[in-house]
Order: C-alpha cells, then sequence, then structure tokens
C-alpha cells in the first residue's frame, strides 16, 4: 500500500494528494471528485500523512495502515458511516481487535472508515510502498 502522498489536513474534512510545494506552503488536491487545489501553510495548520498516522491500542498503537489492510483482505465491507456508534464499534473490533476503547471515539471510527472509502479505489491502494526515505 503506497499512501506516502496522501495527508489527512486539520480542520479540513478528508483526504488530500500532496502535488507539491511552494513559497506559501504545500499544494494539495482533494481526493473528492471536486478536485479542488488549495495551499496549506505549515506554520497555521497540522498536516499527516496516512503513512504515519498510528490508533491507541490497549498494547502498542496500531498503525492506520495496517487497519486498512485488515479492511481491505475482509473484502472491503464497511458499515455506513451514519450508523449507530455500537455498530460502528462491533466492527472496528474486526479490523483493529486491540484498540484502545476508552480513547478511540465513534467519531474516529467514522474518519477512518470514510477514508478507507476514499482510497479503496485508488491505484496507489494497490502499489507497494516504497522504501523509507533516507
Amino acid at each position: 500500500m503506497n499512501l506516502r502522498g496522501l495527508v489527512s489536513v486539520t480542520g479540513k474534512p478528508g483526504l488530500f494528494k500532496l502535488i507539491g510545494q511552494n513559497k506559501g506552503g504545500f499544494v494539495l488536491e482533494s481526493l473528492d471528485g471536486s478536485k479542488i487545489k488549495s495551499v496549506v501553510n505549515l506554520s497555521t495548520t497540522k498536516m499527516a500523512t496516512l503513512e504515519d498516522i498510528t490508533i491507541y491500542g490497549e498494547d502498542d498503537e496500531i498503525r492506520l495502515l495496517d487497519v486498512f489492510e485488515t479492511i481491505k483482505n475482509n473484502g472491503g465491507n464497511t458499515p455506513d458511516i451514519k450508523a449507530d456508534g455500537n455498530t460502528l464499534r462491533e466492527y472496528f473490533r474486526e479490523v483493529a481487535p486491540n484498540h484502545d476503547e476508552a480513547r478511540v471515539y465513534s467519531s474516529d471510527i467514522k474518519k477512518i472508515i470514510s477514508w478507507y472509502n476514499i482510497i479503496k479505489e485508488l491505484p496507489l491502494f494497490e502499489e507497494e510502498a516504497p522504501e523509507p526515505l533516507a
């Protein structure tokens, strides 16, 4: 799974593809149908690559990529993000069995499911991850 160029931006819904950099900050393109381009400045906005995001676990942190891989291996069927919290929690127990239920909220689960639904059709989802940057 090569999701290195995909980022989440604090305060903005959805996911973005990092397409460049200019004097004002990083140039991002939304992954929804609109393909809106925007520039974010790292001094005022937080940005995280999907590759670096982890989920609170009971023992160790759980990598988001591992959760996505488990969802994919289970057939890629996800519940509706508008489902009730209990349905979402039951599903998340299957795909991230050792997550910390006290610190992973229903809103986090909804976000992860919506992200998966955005990226599941992307060719990057099927590519091998490149070697870590030196």
